[in-house]
């Protein structure tokens, strides 16, 4: 199956807009606008808002259903920073877009899964069995390397982050790969026997990673996920206040309190 890129999808609905005023919130050197997906990203980020408003930050957190549309209004500069993305899908879209956008301050880890409507073990798997990955670069290869982890495939590299299903070398249950955008795999759940599916939109679809998942990375993950801005983003002082927040014990703790592990802190 050729590979489609991710990239260059069609825009994303933007599901929201919480706290801003739109132009008036831009022009506004109080108000700090993030990119952010629903969960859990937006909602550590409302949790977060008050601590900040203390502060003399006012968040203006605009939520996006897909990876795409949130960098390229950080690019453009009608956002100023985004938290959703780990530090491989950053590289991988700074060198498809040639865009310069740099990972600010890591906070947190979201484990990715397998999961299933049939199969309730990945031994269960039958031959030819259908599996459903995300269909970027960086996201497709860590699905890859979950089931390489998980006995079912061997790659070429197994160490790449970019790994594709054309560097599968070893498929001994012939496994039938679909590549899709990540936000539609909760939805294939009832079409393939099994879907690798990043934790903000299992979360978002009501899965609990630690309770339905077949297969989930543990806390040793690379797959941070980031604060992002343009390059001079960091010396912000709006910026750096939004980082001591989402680094804080309290956050920390809000963390564990509402996913049980299925968002761990960064170390």
């Amino acid at each position: 199956m050729l590979r489609r890129s991710f990239f260059y999808i069609m825009p994303a609905l933007i599901l929201a807009g919480c706290g801003g005023t739109g132009q008036n919130a831009a022009s506004d050197p109080a108000v700090l606008t993030v990119a952010a997906t629903a969960v859990p990203h937006a909602e550590i980020l409302e949790h977060v808002r008050p601590v900040l408003a203390k502060k003399g930050v006012k968040l203006d957190i605009r939520v996006f259903n897909d990876y795409v549309q949130p960098n390229l209004q950080v690019e453009q500069g009608a956002i100023k920073v985004s938290y959703f993305e780990t530090g491989p899908y950053l590289d991988e879209f700074n060198r498809a877009n040639n865009t310069t956008l740099k990972a600010i301050a890591g906070i947190h880890i979201e484990p990715l899964g397998a999961y299933s409507r049939k199969w309730k073990s990945l031994d269960q798997l039958p031959i030819g069995a259908t599996v459903a990955i995300p269909n970027e670069p960086s996201n497709g290869g860590r699905a890859l390397r979950l089931l390489q982890k998980a006995g079912l495939v061997r790659l070429k590299q197994p160490d790449n982050p970019l790994s594709t299903i054309h560097d599968v070398v070893a498929n001994p249950r012939k496994l039938v790969f679909r590549e899709l955008e990540s936000a539609t795999l909760p939805r294939t759940l009832g079409e393939v026997d099994l879907a690798l599916i990043n934790t903000n939109y299992a979360l978002d679809a009501k899965l609990n990673p630690t309770r339905d998942a077949l297969a989930i990375e543990d806390s040793k993950s690379p797959y941070v996920n980031f604060v992002v801005g343009k390059p001079g983003a960091e010396a912000d002082p709006r910026v750096q206040k939004l980082v001591a927040a989402l680094r804080s014990d309290d956050v920390k703790r809000f963390m564990a309190e509402r996913y049980k592990g299925a968002v761990l802190p960064a170390s």
